[in-house]
């Protein structure tokens, strides 16, 4: 059950959501702020799982109080550097017993993956240097717990285990068996680690960082600092500024409980699913809120940079991230990002970088030939009333071209609409006033 903690305004907010990565779910720590949004595989001070893992997790290090550890260790031994040829030939494939000794701070002093759902058996990934497991010099990444205390866990899933050495006492005698096979498995890094967003700064988010928690810094080219990978497991630190928040584009959402997150450069999608419809609902609007505000901050830059000459002389009176598609191609919509002019409707598939890039929207549409022929719910759509379009259609020199538009809110249908009919009428009035 995902446990949100957010302000009226729906900002800082925090929860555990699933994200798709390589085309399975993964349960990752969500937390949004005014400027990012950070997935971590870990928990989080004030949000639990009602998982006491005891100093034993998949993939963060948690202390015996169920809180992260300020006081945890710094260096943690992993299949990258426990490599298998330091590991003795003589325990290779060796069943091994281990006593452990927990202490008060930090437990058992491991972190663990596999369990029966991966098909695979308890694997120690982790080992943190100078605490209990480590201390025996008898334990190794790699190592299958077998049992605890002689408790079967050969056939465990990986929430068994955690229970079962949670409440294990603090004297544990671990039966385990060294399997060189399993290095490149303990090796995976996290899910978060696998999600794909390589772009050029600003936007670029960074494995480790931090979310950015003063949207009003005196200095806001500065950049963030980026700390080392820590034992509190890894994460990824998504900036919003530019991107686009939408519902059911790219993945099919029959449950009604997926988002999804577009890149500036429209290269790089991350779909989120919540528990249900009502949390994946108050996930949308307050990441759909932070990006609205971060766009309008964007629209005062771009006018700023663009003053003297604008987009080819034209001045730009709105832009944002719409869904986009022509009639042909009702089944496809796919992000666009929209500027609207004193007398054109620029169509970009990107987020332009330079001014050249300005310059070269992907479509031009006159304004003066442009007419809004529809606003509202879809009446042709087999969910009759869940999607919000306006339609465009311009004359050009080919004939009459149909634009689609999908809106993810009303506030937003209504705010295009009239852009776009005061555009077409003011840009008629320009035209009436040259000639008469």
């Amino acid at each position: 059950m995902a446990v949100v903690v957010a302000g009226s305004s729906g900002v800082p907010k925090s929860g555990f959501v699933e994200v798709l990565v390589r085309e399975q779910w993964h349960k990752v720590l969500a937390n949004l702020n005014e400027e990012a949004l950070t997935l971590s595989c870990e928990e989080s001070d004030g949000v639990s799982d009602n998982v006491n893992s005891n100093g034993v997790t998949n993939g963060s290090y948690l202390d015996n109080n169920n809180t992260n550890s300020n006081n945890g260790p710094q260096t943690v031994r992993t299949a990258f550097t426990d490599h298998p040829e330091r590991v003795p030939e003589a325990i290779a494939n060796r069943k091994r017993c281990v006593k452990v000794c927990k202490q008060e701070i930090g437990g058992l002093g491991i972190s663990i993956k596999g369990g029966k759902e991966n098909k695979m058996p308890i694997l120690i990934s982790k080992i943190f240097e100078g605490l209990a497991a480590d201390l025996t010099q008898a334990l190794y990444v790699g190592d299958a717990i077998l049992s605890v205390n002689g408790m079967n866990l050969r056939d465990a899933t990986h929430d068994e285990a955690v229970q079962a050495l949670k409440r294990a006492g603090k004297d544990v005698t671990l039966e385990v068996k060294y399997m060189r096979e399993a290095t490149p498995y303990v090796k995976k890094g996290s899910p978060v680690s696998d999600i794909g967003w390589e772009t050029p700064p600003p936007e670029s988010p960074r494995i480790g960082s931090p979310p950015i928690t003063s949207p009003s810094s005196s200095d806001p080219s500065s950049p963030t600092t980026q700390p080392s990978l820590s034992p509190h497991g890894d994460r990824r630190c998504i900036p919003l500024k530019m991107c686009c928040v939408t519902r059911a584009m790219t993945t099919p959402d029959p449950e009604n409980r997926q988002l999804e997150l577009h890149s500036p450069d429209a290269r790089h999608t991350v779909v989120l699913r919540c528990p249900d419809q009502p949390s994946a609902l108050s996930w949308f609007s307050a990441m759909h809120a932070v990006t609205s505000t971060l766009a309008q901050r964007a629209l005062a830059e771009v006018i700023q940079n663009t003053a003297r000459t604008g987009i080819g002389s034209r001045e730009i009176r709105h832009l944002g991230w719409l869904a986009g598609k022509t009639e042909s191609e009702k089944q496809s919509w796919r992000p666009v990002l929209v500027v609207l002019t004193e007398k054109d409707l620029l169509l970009y598939d990107s987020l332009p970088r330079s001014k050249e890039a300005w310059q070269g929207p992907e479509h031009t549409y006159p304004l003066l030939a442009t007419r809004l022929v529809h606003s509202g719910p879809d009446r042709g759509s087999p969910h009759s009333g869940t999607e919000l379009f306006f339609a465009t259609r311009t004359g050009t020199r080919l004939g009459i071209e149909t634009h689609l538009f999908r809106a993810e809110t009303t506030k937003d249908l209504s705010l295009w609409t009239r852009h776009i009919v005061n555009g077409c009428h003011a840009s008629a009035e320009m035209i009436k006033e040259v000639t008469t």
